[in-house]
């Protein structure tokens, strides 16, 4: 299921569907799809609808990479779970599994939930430590005897994955389902009665900008290191550098994805674990933690891009600092579409929208969003979001005084 626009990761998809955010180096429903294969499918239908050209271009390219058969079908208007497994009918004749495209696991919790499919739909479900955030059950045996959606008193620890066996007979089944009170066709009132089998494992729903940097940190610690040109240069850690990649005359630990044709260097710092796109610079003096940055990213002199997810395109004027800290040391609150949200970081940066642009000194408080397409000029702090192609000025005043003389 890849048709969502992601609302709650703007401004990041603003200009890509959400399943296209790339983490660890890749999209992430790449990566869903690799560990897809993993667990023995050989062949995925993508619904998709948001700005469905990307994600088909992309993945008819990465076809045979995958070693997948791919087809793409399109959700209609309606909008919901079901309205998506139905969009993919015409494709399917035989028992299938469904996995939500915006969600980062791995391939042995898939193989759980293949292994113990019964009947004619099985959920695969998680103990989690905030069971508020999602859909939980209760289990009588192994059946589902309630399910409810996001209560703040939540009946159950045990959080619905989206991860979905079915047997193809439930398709008659969807089509008698009604709109939701939310006006969505949701597939969780065929659950009644379901096998949920309880997976252990990683697994996440990205639902939040912050969500990638968690992400990136389980994906990079499962890659294989691999280097390509490193100059004169200090690493201590992990390195997987793609073909035409550098590190000149720099300081690397933890763990660090660098782009193909990336330059890192000189005398950059890169401490913690980093994703950091094809066609960067990152320059003089300028350090980078515990980041996401996306492609063509340009940080030449004397920035600091800390706990922080950047979009593609971005430039960095001498001196940025994306402060991630709060004097206090509570965890961090970002105002979003969707009203407050807490990241629950202790140290979180900002988000920034493709092709922003930030002038000489200047910086943004934690927490903040900069909508794709702005300009921030020289000397401003931002410490509230900005919108969208917004051009974002401070007013200065310069008084001179006359020099006393005696």
């Amino acid at each position: 299921m890849a048709a969502g626009d992601g609302v709650r990761l703007l401004p990041l998809t603003a200009t890509r569907p959400k399943v296209m955010l790339p983490v660890a180096g890749k999209p992430m429903l790449h990566h869903l799809l690799l560990e897809a294969k993993k667990a023995g499918v050989t062949e995925a239908v993508i619904v998709v609808r948001y700005q469905k050209e990307m994600i088909a271009s992309y993945f008819r390219a990465k076809e045979k990479e995958l070693g997948m058969r791919l087809t793409f079908v399109e959700q209609g208007p309606e909008n919901g779970t079901a309205a998506a497994i139905l969009a993919a009918e015409k494709e399917i004749s035989d028992t299938f599994l469904v996995l939500a495209g915006d969600t980062v696991t791995d391939s042995g919790v898939i193989k759980q939930v293949l292994k113990g499919h019964k009947g004619r739909i099985t959920i695969g479900v998680k103990k989690v430590a905030n069971p508020h955030l999602y859909g939980v059950v209760e289990l009588s045996g192994d059946t589902i005897s309630l399910f409810e959606e996001k209560s703040q008193h939540p009946k159950s620890d045990l959080a619905n994955l989206s991860i979905y066996c079915m047997d193809a007979s439930v398709f008659s089944e969807i089509r008698t389902i009604p709109k939701s009170a939310r006006g969505e066709y949701e597939i969780v009132s065929l659950f009644l009665g379901a096998k949920a089998v309880v997976v252990d494992g990683f697994w996440m729903d990205i639902a939040h900008p912050w969500d990638l940097l968690t992400a990136n940190e389980f994906l990079l610690e499962r890659m294989e290191a691999r280097t390509e040109s490193v100059e004169n240069s200090t690493i201590k850690g992990k390195l997987v550098m793609e073909p035409g990649s550098r590190i000149i005359n720099s300081y690397v630990e933890g763990i660090s994805y660098i782009g193909a044709n990336t330059i890192i260097g000189p005398n950059a710092y890169l401490r913690g674990v980093n994703a950091i796109g094809a066609d960067c610079e990152i320059g003089e003096s300028t350090t980078v933690k515990n980041s996401v940055l996306f492609d063509g990213i340009k940080a030449k002199h004397l920035s600091y891009i800390g706990d922080s997810v950047v979009g593609e395109g971005v430039n960095f004027g001498s001196g940025t600092q994306l402060a991630n800290y709060r004097f206090d040391g509570s965890t961090i609150n970002v105002q979003t579409e969707r009203g407050w949200a807490n990241t629950g970081r202790s140290k979180f940066g900002a988000v920034i929208g493709d092709g922003v642009r930030f002038g000489v000194l200047s910086c943004t408080m934690p927490g903040k969003l900069i909508g794709e397409g702005s300009w921030i000029s020289s000397g401003v702090v931002v410490n509230k979001n900005v919108p969208p192609r917004s051009r974002v000025y401070v007013k200065q005043e310069l008084r001179f005084a006359k020099e006393e003389t005696e």
